[in-house]
């Protein structure tokens, strides 16, 4: 079993020292994608623009890789099996995981699974997202209405694609794009 706790640990400051910040660190498995092996999912973000470019992955992904390496020539194997290391922007449709994220996305639509279940035995809401106060977050549910439940109650979250969420997005960076050349048919 994989400690998620010891390798946001180790991975966070390395994140944090290229100035970005860690959004959630993630391994999933054979069962869950039928695939071959593990995978360490890490999303980052730079605070100043909410993503991640293609160079920034890549910085970030050596700098994990290099880490990890150092920890297991010291004798700590954080993940005991072969995995495939995945460094990437969260997207528009994000992952909810800080509180900073129910705060910023207030007013935006957005799924949540619940461990304990709210109003009528309901572990999974969908709504607009009003925000979150100490560690209590509050959505407007389609079905229930406004509903309240603590932060730790939250399973997983993530904002749902819509126009609104769109517009409110800040631009992706376009720095080279104008270096893209199109080839021309013969």
């Amino acid at each position: 079993m994989v400690d998620i706790a010891r390798l946001t640990e180790v991975i966070e400051p390395e994140v944090n020292a290229l100035g970005f910040d860690l959004v959630r660190v993630r391994v999933f498995g054979k069962s869950e994608v039928g695939d071959d092996e593990i995978a360490l999912q890490i999303m980052a973000e730079n605070p100043k623009t909410g993503q991640l470019v293609l160079d920034d992955c890549v910085s970030l992904s050596h700098r994990i890789s290099d880490c990890m390496d150092a920890l297991e020539e010291a004798g700590e194997t954080l993940i005991e099996e072969a995995y495939r290391l995945e460094v990437s922007s969260p997207g528009i449709d994000r992952p909810l995981t800080r509180p900073k994220d129910y705060a910023n996305w207030a007013g935006h639509e957005a799924k949540v699974n619940l461990v304990n279940p709210v109003e009528g035995n309901r572990k999974g809401l969908h709504g607009d997202l009003v925000g979150i106060e100490g560690d209590l977050v509050t959505l407007e549910d389609k079905k229930s209405g406004r509903v309240s439940f603590p932060l730790a109650d939250i399973q997983s979250a993530r904002l749902i694609l819509t126009d609104r969420l769109i517009a409110a997005t800040r631009p992706l960076d376009t720095s080279g794009a104008d270096d893209i050349l199109e080839e021309q048919e013969d």
